[in-house]
């Protein structure tokens, strides 16, 4: 299978380079000026918890037949896009 040729972009001239630094610059001053928000300590080591074992408990639990239709309905829906 061969894979589509894609044509190349299109150099930005002068004039978007300057407006895209502008952006930057005043994206970095505007975010330091923002006070961050803290996590929940409590919701952090709740989530530690059980995050880890959830893809290997429901990895171990699925028939190798429903393992297969999963992944066939993936394999779909990034064919669809």
């Amino acid at each position: 299978m061969s894979r589509p040729s894609r044509t190349p972009k299109p150099k930005p001239d002068v004039n978007q380079i300057a407006y895209a630094t502008a952006q930057q610059a005043t994206l970095a001053v505007a975010e330091s000026s923002t006070p961050r928000l803290e996590k929940n300590p409590a919701a952090v080591a709740m989530g530690k918890l059980g995050g880890p074992k959830g893809g290997a408990a429901r990895a171990a639990s699925l028939t190798p037949k429903r393992r297969s239709d999963i992944a066939k309905k993936a394999a779909k829906a990034r064919w669809a896009k």
